[in-house]
């Protein structure tokens, strides 16, 4: 029944009632269950959507099969799965195309593939169908993969549209703010990072930029802040060792030995 109809039963009825829940069809059950397989054993699921690829599954076991894969961190797999399941979505023009890319692009990223990471989210976001808070975190993902292409301009342009369409996503400012500071535009920096810190207090990635922005600004008491905050807040991570590496210009130089400690014993 249509919501239409639905509606229109409900208004003759002398006790109106909810309109029933739309439909989902076989192979959104399957796909259902499929991901619930994942979190459980994701090789299971693998063979789960493998099997159902192989008996003439479309888009949905494809798509399973890529978030199979990369849950196992198999991210070239993981790719090529998405990339299988876009193009044959664009084939059924299902409507799921735009989402499909990208995934793709995200285990593209993940998998140090950041040129094809850029051609998927151009793909994406050439569609049209991506609104809003999916449209802003395509144009971030893209900005990630021109950045590390070095299309700088082209990486400051989808930043911008990142900040305009999620502004609440501490990781756009943070990764505005470190390109900014890569661009030598440090009051652009300061400013971004900033907001990055307010939006993220207890992010150790936004704490070591937090204080590079500083060092280079000159700020040496606030770079030490920033970067004592990252190294307490992850020590164990990438970010907390470079901080904790930063600190070290910070630290007294040994005293020069006394004259007596020079004297040759006797």
């Amino acid at each position: 029944m249509s919501l239409i109809l639905a509606l229109a039963a409900a208004a003759a009825a002398a006790a109106p009632h909810a309109a029933p829940a739309p439909k989902i069809s076989p192979e959104e059950d399957r796909f259902k269950a499929c991901v619930a397989q994942i979190d459980a054993d994701p090789k299971a699921a693998l063979d789960t959507a493998d099997q159902w690829r192989l008996a003439g599954g479309g888009v949905l076991a494809r798509q399973c099969q890529g978030m199979a894969y990369a849950a196992e961190a198999r991210w070239t797999s993981a790719m090529t799965a998405f990339q299988q399941a876009a193009e044959a979505s664009e084939t059924a023009k299902d409507g799921r195309t735009a989402n499909l890319w990208v995934q793709a692009a995200n285990a593209a990223l993940a998998s140090g593939e950041h040129v094809k990471a850029r051609s998927y989210l151009d793909a994406a976001l050439i569609l049209g169908t991506l609104k809003d808070g999916d449209a802003g975190e395509a144009h971030l993902d893209r900005a990630r993969a021109l950045v590390a292409t070095n299309d700088q301009a082209g990486a400051r342009a989808d930043l911008d549209m990142a900040l305009k369409l999620v502004p609440g996503d501490p990781l756009a400012w943070l990764l505005s703010a470190t390109l900014a500071r890569r661009m030598g535009d440090l009051e652009r920096a300061h400013s971004d990072i900033h907001e990055a810190t307010r939006l993220a207090p207890d992010d150790a990635s936004v704490a070591l930029e937090a204080g590079n922005i500083s060092a280079m600004m000159g700020y040496d008491a606030a770079a030490k802040t920033a970067w004592e905050a990252a190294a307490r807040l992850s020590p164990e991570s990438p970010q907390g060792k470079a901080a904790a590496k930063a600190l070290e210009q910070f630290e007294a130089p040994p005293a020069p030995p006394t004259p007596e400690a020079t004297q040759p014993q006797r």
